[in-house]
């Protein structure tokens, strides 16, 4: 028998039970608040022919871009292919997304969500998953677009309608809305204080703002909440740590790294991806991070057991991931390891058993040249560096994550040219920094290698 869900969508379960699981799944997903597969769990035991929350698991894992992960995932999906029988619109729309999803077409996935949306816009489902692709592909028109269509259709006393209002903030800075960004993430935590994608969306306005010691407060503010049980708290000691960075308070970067971004506190690859690009961050200053990044490879399942180089099947996966990966091998000195991840990465985006996924054109425009371009700096060719790394900075979007993340890219290109090789371009890039915010002490650093003494030159 055919229901509906709080949202008015329709679900192909009778058991109230069942679907108070599911929502309760849901609102972890949105808010990270532990994980939903208890939830999940509970919703298959009240009603074992539902395919839904079977659908939910495969993609609550596939979203953690853990190419280990993905048999699981496709296991869920068998079993939900085989309620089918009972299944209704709903459930097959997001069964055919998260096929799409697992078999690396997340392009597909979005189209199938944004079809989806158009007739169903509170389907707070798609709405959670379409951001976390959309932000996977860097596609930051669909990050602002879809929730600012399906928004005005939702009623603020929902309980997700903050969690809703939040991704819509982080997709106007994705956009370059700050302001607009900044008014709608303080919104959402007005109607709803456990909104972390919120207190997130804000802290990037901060960031590409330069507010680097009022992001710090702000972050500060909300402490009690994101870090107590709270699966985004990894992500947000990583703004933490970069708004310390900007004020180059060293020290301070070390104290969060240590304390919140190394060791037991990294489960995941997302969370070792953000401690891989501060580590690299601190790199590119001078600092000794070897014994760090090393310490960050021994805990990182890179899927390379008993291969050459510890090259596995995680290589060539997801290109943001890789250059990540490529990062921590290069902060460790681990360089020819480096060269084979390269290599390998770049068999998988060549191979015609691979063509139809996504990560085959972002690793074929963006990773790769920038993977090569890393590995030219540290070898000590700088020149060669600026030369692989520039032309990327107007794709670099198209592999996913967000400004403050790819910033990392024009930071590298900062070292090399202050390295020797393209002043001239360090200049530019320096330049561009300015207009875009005040002068920080990160920036006056790179004004100073570049060989600007006073840092403040029009």
């Amino acid at each position: 028998m055919a229901s509906h869900d709080l949202r008015g969508n329709p679900c192909a379960t009778a058991s109230a039970a069942a679907r108070d699981a599911a929502e309760q799944a849901l609102w972890r997903m949105m808010s990270f608040y532990d994980v939903p597969n208890a939830d999940l769990d509970a919703a298959i035991a009240a009603d074992p022919g539902w395919a839904l929350p079977h659908i939910m698991k495969a993609g609550f894992l596939l979203s953690l871009t853990e190419p280990a992960l993905a048999p699981e995932a496709a296991g869920h999906l068998e079993q939900a292919r085989s309620r089918l029988e009972h299944a209704g619109a709903r459930e097959k729309a997001h069964l055919e997304a998260v096929q799409q999803v697992l078999e690396g077409r997340w392009h597909v996935a979005c189209r199938i969500w944004d079809d989806w949306l158009v007739e169903h816009p509170r389907d707070a489902l798609a709405l959670q998953w379409a951001q976390l692709w959309d932000f996977y592909r860097g596609d930051a028109a669909g990050l602002r677009g879809r929730p600012a269509r399906a928004l005005p259709e939702w009623d603020e006393g929902d309980p997700l309608y903050a969690h809703v209002l939040a991704l819509y903030a982080f997709g106007l800075e994705e956009s370059h809305l700050q302001p607009q960004a900044e008014e709608a993430g303080r919104r959402a935590l007005s109607i709803e204080p456990r909104a972390p994608w919120a207190v997130h969306a804000v802290a990037h306005v901060m960031e590409m703002q330069g507010r680097f010691e009022e992001g710090g407060a702000w972050l500060r503010q909300h402490q009690g909440v994101w870090t107590e049980g709270n699966g985004f708290a990894g992500h947000l000691w990583w703004h933490k740590a970069l708004f310390r960075l900007e004020a180059l308070d060293i020290a301070g970067v070390l104290r969060v790294i240590d304390g919140h971004l190394s060791g037991d506190a990294l489960q995941i690859t997302l969370q070792r991806v953000d401690a891989a690009a501060m580590l690299w961050r601190l790199h590119l200053l001078g600092e000794d991070v070897a014994e760090r990044c090393a310490a960050l490879l021994a805990g990182w399942d890179l899927g390379g057991s008993g291969s050459a180089h510890g090259v596995g099947q995680a290589a060539g996966y997801y290109a943001f991931n890789d250059v990540h990966a490529v990062l921590a091998m290069l902060g460790a000195g681990e360089v020819h390891r480096a060269e084979a991840w390269v290599a390998r990465c770049a068999e998988r985006a060549m191979s015609p058993e691979d063509a139809r996924r996504t990560n085959h054109l972002m690793a074929r425009e963006v990773g790769l040249p920038l993977m090569r371009g890393l590995l030219a700096w540290k070898r000590g060719a700088a020149a060669a560096a600026c030369e692989q790394i520039y032309p990327v900075r107007t794709l670099a979007q198209r592999f996913g994550g967000s400004h403050a993340q790819r910033d990392l890219i024009d930071l590298t290109l900062l070292a090399a040219a202050a390295g020797g090789g393209h002043r001239a371009m360090g200049r530019a890039l320096v330049n561009e920094r300015r207009m875009a915010k005040p002068v920080t002490p990160l920036t006056r650093h790179w004004l100073e290698a570049l060989g600007d003494a006073e840092g403040e030159r029009a």
